[in-house]
């Protein structure tokens, strides 16, 4: 994502529709209400990608299906404003980005360091079953070579040479 300096404000848009970044690094969002033109303002937000989620949550609910969102992929889980009153649509906007959060939270990942997987690797994980090669090829396929570099200097295969052979239900 690329931040372009804003003249009017000092500070930079975003990649993202209705998002902008303010001088001070907080990122903004705001919409324009179709009926009356007037601006509704969404919030401030830690990151890019929460205030872009704000927009989509009030785009989705003035411009249905035809709205230009930056994560369609989320449509379905936006919350809904209860009505087209500028609160009601700052509210569900807000708690869109807070779902957001706590969803990277949760995950432990961050917008920024997400490993993407393409359509056939989803494929491949939905049709396999956990523990295929074909499976394991994939998620191999999908860490980048920084991961793969992690993983081969913090894990040590001499080792296992070490672990006792005896089960647990063997007594």
């Amino acid at each position: 994502m690329e931040d372009h300096a804003n003249p009017r404000s000092g500070g930079a848009t975003s990649a993202y529709r209705g998002v902008r970044k303010r001088k001070w690094g907080k990122w903004v969002s705001e919409i324009r209400d179709p009926g009356t033109k007037t601006r509704i303002w969404l919030g401030t937000f830690e990151t890019p990608e929460m205030a872009a989620t704000a927009y989509d949550a009030a785009a989705l609910h003035f411009r249905g299906h035809e709205a230009r969102l930056n994560f369609p992929e989320l449509a379905s889980s936006l919350p809904r404003p209860a009505s087209s009153g500028a609160q009601d649509v700052r509210l569900a906007a807000q708690e869109a980005a807070l779902r957001l959060k706590a969803g990277l939270e949760r995950d432990g990942t961050s917008s920024s360091h997400r490993v993407r997987l393409s359509p056939s690797q989803i494929q491949a994980i939905n049709e396999s079953p956990l523990d295929s090669p074909k499976m394991s090829m994939e998620l191999a396929d999908a860490l980048t070579l920084e991961e793969r570099t992690y993983f081969s200097k913090h894990t040590d295969m001499t080792r296992w040479e070490e672990v006792p052979d005896d089960s647990l239900w063997d007594s």
